[in-house]
Parts: structure tokens; C-alpha cells; sequence
């Protein structure tokens, strides 16, 4: 599928096809955070009661634990479906999701939901990288990074509109009712995507032992290391951002949802941003990006005590993390030599790493006593770490080849 060959229409149907179900994985993966207090009150009543800091370190193992699943899934089922037509494979990815979701809806205990949600992360990354890869095929030469940007869109999109508005029926009508909409979001992008995404072929000769080679390549681990560690230190905030608002800012709970609308609204516009420089210079965006978020992480941390303050750094936190996403995802993609299926599947991997790891580290902080400002601290650390790893990566490459990068 590409411009020569399908209408500029039909390539648009099926890029927003694909994007309503990158819509549904941004409110499934994040939606958990604005809520984590409720679901903590209703899985872990008992612990809640003798100690609310406890009970919110636990639940967010819910985050890990989908973040798990990514990591899981996205090398293993990309790796496997790299051979069959990839309409197919985002039919039955899509369809995956939908049935895993609902069973988030419907299970009753803490340990079931946490079950259903490594299983709804396993399809994730394979979704977007596949994904990615169709999308990347209809922008053309010299705007892959577009392409990425635009199956990110869904997800960026989600936070603004899906995640806020998941919180906010989840606190009037119980935390369920936001899995219920997520899994209809996913119903909706399976007959999307069984209508409007045209055939597109696979690599017939692919084998899993043959995507399986991209872990010889050393800069793919050094791409790898740099979403994990990196990209964490955004979800060690990102994940406990409800008790910010309400605990340290002294807002009202209903402002949550708010503040996460402007989180929403600095990633689609990073996100945006980030595909153009990133088809500029990856080097450039990636080192510079990283410095920056530590940056505003420790300002973050410094003003989240007034929640003005607080929302605008809010914003500039979306805003630098999603400049990231594209731009590590290109990266790992040119690194990774002829194995693009498993490669734009393994950014999420990446990701979801530093989701987990940016989750436990932020819960560990709050349960040691440091405050919900702590994971501000950890999340610039991480950062900061991803930065290291990146100037490294950079100097061990052949001067020729990060030129060709760069």
C-alpha cells in the first residue's frame, strides 16, 4: 500500500483505522493512572484502610504488569507474524485486545485483574510496530518519521480526550465502566480495520529465528537501553500523577482529569513536533529531548505544589516525552538493519520497560515514605541515565554510519 497504487482517500481510511485502535491502547495503557486510587480502594479495601500509600504502591504493580505484557509480546508475536499479510495480523491483534480488555471489566479480584492486564499488553507493541511499518509505507521515502508520528496520533489523541474522560466515569460510576468503553473502542477499530485497511503483504520468507538476529546488533541494545531507562523517568510521574494533584497541588479530585487533558494536549503536540525534527536529525532531537525532560522533571518536582504551576509543567513534561517517542522509535528502526518488523515492535518493548520500571521505582519512592514528589526526582535520574546511554551509543558507532544517521 502506497501512494501510487491506493487513493489518498482509502490511504487515509485506513491510517485512521489503525488509529482508533492506537486511541483504545492509549486509554488502556493510561487510564490506570488517573483511576489507581479507586481501583486500590476497590481491590485492596483492607490494605487501603490501614494504609492508603501501601494500597497505591500495590495497585500500580497493575501498571507494571501490563507494561510486562508489552514487553512480552511485542518481540515474540511481531517476530511471528512478521511472514503473514499485515491486514490480517492488525484484524486478529485488534480483536485480541478487545476480548482482553473486557475481561479487565469483569474479573473480581486483584490478582485476576492483574492477569488481564499482562494479557492485554501483549498484543500492544506488535499492534503499533506493524502499525508503524503500514504507516510508514504510505508517507514514503524521507518521512518515516511522519509515518511513525501518525499511528502515534491515536494514542497521543487518547490523552487528551479518551484517558480524561475514562477518569472521570470511572470516579462517577466506578473504575470498570472506563475498561467497558476501552473495550468498545477496540470492537469499533476491528470492523474498522477489517473494512478500510486493504491487503498488505508480509515478508513470506521471514522466519522467527530470523527477526530474532536483531538482538547481534549492539546499537539495537543501546536503543533499546535508551527508551527503557530513559523514557522511564516520564512514567515514574506520569503513573502517580493523581495523588500530585490531590495530595501535594491540594486540588479537588475532579481536577484530575483536567490536568490530565493538558498532559493529552503536550503529547499530541510533542508527538507532532517530534516526527518533523526527528526526520531532521534523530541525533539531535534524541540528545537534546532527553536533557531536556530531567530537566523539567526537577522543575516539576520544584512546582507541583501550586497547581497552576503544576499543569504547566504538566504539559511540558507531555510535551518533551513525546517528542522522545518518534524519535527512538526512528532510531531503533535505523539501527536495525533488515529486521524492521521485530524493530518497530521492540520500541514498545523499549517503552513499556520504562513504564514498569518508571512505575516501580516511582511506587518504591512513595512507599519508603519520600512523598509524591519523589518520583519526579527518580523520573529526571532516569532521564538523565537515558542520556548517558544515548552519548554512548553515539561514540561507539563507525564515524560513516552516524553520519548516514544523524
Amino acid at each position: 500500500m502506497n501512494p501510487s497504487t491506493e487513493s489518498r482517500g482509502a490511504a487515509k481510511r485506513a491510517l485512521l483505522s489503525l488509529a482508533i485502535g492506537s486511541f483504545g491502547i492509549g486509554m488502556t495503557e493510561f487510564v490506570v493512572m488517573g483511576l489507581l486510587p479507586d481501583i486500590a480502594t476497590d481491590l485492596l479495601p483492607t490494605l487501603w484502610a490501614s494504609s492508603p500509600e501501601d494500597a497505591l504502591s500495590q495497585a500500580g504493580w497493575l501498571i507494571s504488569l501490563y507494561a510486562l505484557g508489552v514487553v512480552v509480546g511485542a518481540p515474540t508475536i511481531a517476530g511471528f507474524v512478521a511472514r503473514f499479510p499485515r491486514h490480517r495480523v492488525m484484524i486478529a491483534l485488534a480483536l485480541a485486545l478487545t476480548v482482553f480488555n473486557a475481561l479487565t471489566v469483569v474479573l473480581a479480584s486483584f490478582e485476576l485483574v492483574g492477569a488481564s492486564r499482562f494479557l492485554a499488553g501483549l498484543p500492544h507493541g506488535a499492534y503499533f510496530g506493524i502499525g508503524a511499518l503500514v504507516a510508514a509505507d504510505v508517507m514514503g521515502p524521507g518521512n518515516r518519521a511522519k509515518g511513525v508520528a501518525f499511528i502515534l496520533t491515536g494514542l497521543t489523541i487518547a490523552n487528551v480526550v479518551g484517558v480524561p474522560f475514562g477518569t472521570f466515569l470511572g470516579q462517577q460510576w466506578g473504575w470498570r465502566v472506563a475498561f467497558g468503553v476501552v473495550a468498545g473502542v477496540f470492537a469499533l477499530a476491528t470492523l474498522c480495520i477489517a473494512f478500510f485497511v486493504p491487503e498488505h503483504p508480509g515478508e513470506p520468507g521471514r522466519t522467527m529465528r530470523a527477526e530474532l538476529r536483531v538482538f547481534r546488533i549492539r546499537q539495537v541494545w543501546f536503543a533499546l537501553g535508551v527508551g527503557a531507562i530513559g523514557f522511564g523517568g516520564f512514567f515514574a510521574v506520569y503513573s502517580y500523577i493523581a495523588p500530585v494533584v490531590t495530595d501535594i497541588a491540594g486540588s479537588p479530585e475532579w481536577v484530575v482529569p483536567i490536568v490530565l487533558v493538558l498532559m493529552g494536549l503536550g503529547m499530541t503536540a510533542g508527538n507532532l513536533v517530534g516526527g518533523h525534527l526527528a526526520d531532521i536529525s534523530v541525533k539531535r532531537t534524541l540528545l537534546l529531548g532527553l536533557a531536556v525532560l530531567a530537566a523539567v522533571l526537577v522543575l516539576l518536582a520544584l512546582l507541583s505544589f501550586w497547581i497552576v504551576s503544576l499543569a504547566i509543567m504538566v504539559f511540558i513534561v507531555g510535551f518533551v516525552s513525546s517528542v522522545l517517542s518518534p524519535t527512538i522509535q526512528t532510531r531503533l528502526m535505523d539501527v536495525a538493519e533488515d529486521n524492521q518488523s521485530i524493530a518497530a515492535a521492540l520500541n514498545h518493548s523499549a517503552l513499556n520497560i520504562g513504564n514498569s520500571l518508571g512505575a516501580f521505582l516511582g511506587g518504591a519512592v512513595i512507599a519508603f515514605g519520600w512523598g509524591f514528589t519523589a518520583p519526579a526526582w527518580t523520573g529526571a535520574a532516569l532521564a538523565l541515565a537515558g542520556l548517558l546511554i544515548a552519548v554512548v551509543s553515539y561514540r561507539s558507532e563507525p564515524v560513516r554510519t552516524a553520519q548516514v544517521r544523524s
